[in-house]
């Protein structure tokens, strides 16, 4: 194995943990598809049924693909950086169009049956966690893929775009589970509490729902499966701090 900056190589471990994080993921979506449509009817745009696309389309995006966005700089490690940004980039706005219609079509069979908005702990903190997520977004691409932010302004605000990226991600699996929860109350009441096949499939989604989050942080935690900076980004890096602001940057 070479060594220095050059050197891309892939942690031994880390392909099995991505690899055992997308087997989660996918199976969670799976469940919720399963559980909606086993015991929800499925889905549609109109009538009973536009309820069940909301946490659908929370899970896909919100859960998974918000995971997955995460995930990008650890599993394309020899990719050119500018690829990747782009690509986690993207991934972002296609979990955040995905939870919007999922806020959409909640708000809007609210409205269609008169119920009442906003009154719970999962919908206050649903709320909050997508205004976070496109702040997040927001200034992430501002900072990151349009061209204008100065090399020390991205290298200050980086560690509070990582922190509050996963920090929002684990929000969002909190809220998923809180959403759970407050669905089984309303339909099964107290017959919860009695084994009801509903109920153990839901709570079996929950513990998936847990174990993705926790699997994503996990890697996400690594210090070492992070991605190592490429000769040419570091080169890149070191001539335009010098002729910026006559310094040498520091480590990415």
């Amino acid at each position: 194995m070479e060594s220095g900056l050059g050197s891309v190589s892939t942690p031994g471990a880390l392909p099995y943990y991505v690899a055992f994080s997308q087997l989660l993921g996918l199976t969670v979506v799976a469940m919720t598809g399963a559980w909606l449509g086993l015991y929800r009817g499925g889905i549609a745009w109109e009538g009973t049924l536009q309820f069940n696309v909301h946490p659908l389309c929370m899970v896909i995006g919100m859960i998974f693909l918000q995971g997955d966005a995460l995930l990008v700089y650890r599993v394309f490690r020899k990719e050119a950086k500018r690829t990747t940004k782009v690509l986690h980039g993207l991934l972002h706005v296609f979990a955040f169009i995905i939870a919007l219609v999922g806020l959409v079509a909640v708000f809007d069979y609210h409205k269609k049956k008169s119920y009442a908005d906003l009154y719970s702990l999962h919908s206050w903190c649903g709320i909050l966690v997508f205004v976070l997520y496109f702040v997040q977004w927001f200034v992430g691409f501002s900072f990151f893929l349009f061209p204008g932010a100065s090399f020390s302004l991205r290298s200050r605000y980086r560690p509070q775009h990582i922190f509050f990226g996963a920090t929002i991600f684990l929000l969002s699996v909190g809220t998923a589970l809180l959403g759970l929860k407050e669905a089984l109350l309303f339909k099964l009441g107290s017959q919860y509490s009695t084994f009801q096949p509903e109920g153990v499939l839901a709570n079996v989604l929950g513990l998936l729902l847990a174990c993705f989050g926790v699997t994503v942080l996990y890697i996400l935690a690594q210090a070492d499966w992070k991605r190592p900076p490429q000769a040419e980004e570091q080169a890149l890096s070191m001539d335009f701090k010098t002729l910026t602001e006559g310094d040498s940057p520091s480590s990415q």
